[in-house]
């Protein structure tokens, strides 16, 4: 139990799975409800393939998003953010049910958070190298296509 405290005081005072980030999941205007992923500086949408749950997952989350994809990982505990299956995502924080919206990528906290500049806290995956433009892009065409199963 010592160690473990430790630990939650480390990750605060250095940063990690968002500790440092009390915001995270805080409900903000992440854009502007209707818009177009391009008007509000999101990537153009590749709306000619499809893409569903699995692939995101695969491809984004369960590689980059570690914190939030663990079952009883430090920023599902901390903040209530749960990547790990598509409802959780869904349901966002817990201070926000704003983490994805389908169909809206600009109203998405998830995409806000992982952008080069997010309109609060810090950007995620925290301390960590910044989402490819790849990467990006899927989760912008999931979004866009209604964050489908």
């Amino acid at each position: 139990m010592k160690c473990a405290r430790l630990l939650v005081v480390a990750l605060v005072l250095f940063g990690g799975c968002g500790v440092g980030d009390p915001e995270i999941g805080a409900e903000v205007d992440a854009g502007v409800p209707g818009d177009s992923p391009e008007a509000c500086g999101l990537l153009d949408s590749d709306l000619e393939r499809s893409v569903g749950w699995a692939a995101v997952h695969e491809a984004v989350f369960s590689k980059r998003c570690g914190c939030h994809t663990t079952p009883g990982g430090l920023g599902v505990t901390v903040t209530g953010f749960d990547l790990s299956n598509r409802a959780a995502a869904l349901k966002g924080g817990r201070n926000s049910k704003r983490a994805v919206v389908p169909g809206s990528p600009c109203e998405s906290l998830v995409l806000a958070k992982t952008s080069s500049s997010p309109p609060f806290g810090s950007r995620m995956p925290l301390n960590g190298v910044p989402l490819s433009e790849g990467d990006r892009q899927l989760v912008v065409d999931w979004i866009a296509e209604g964050a489908r199963p």
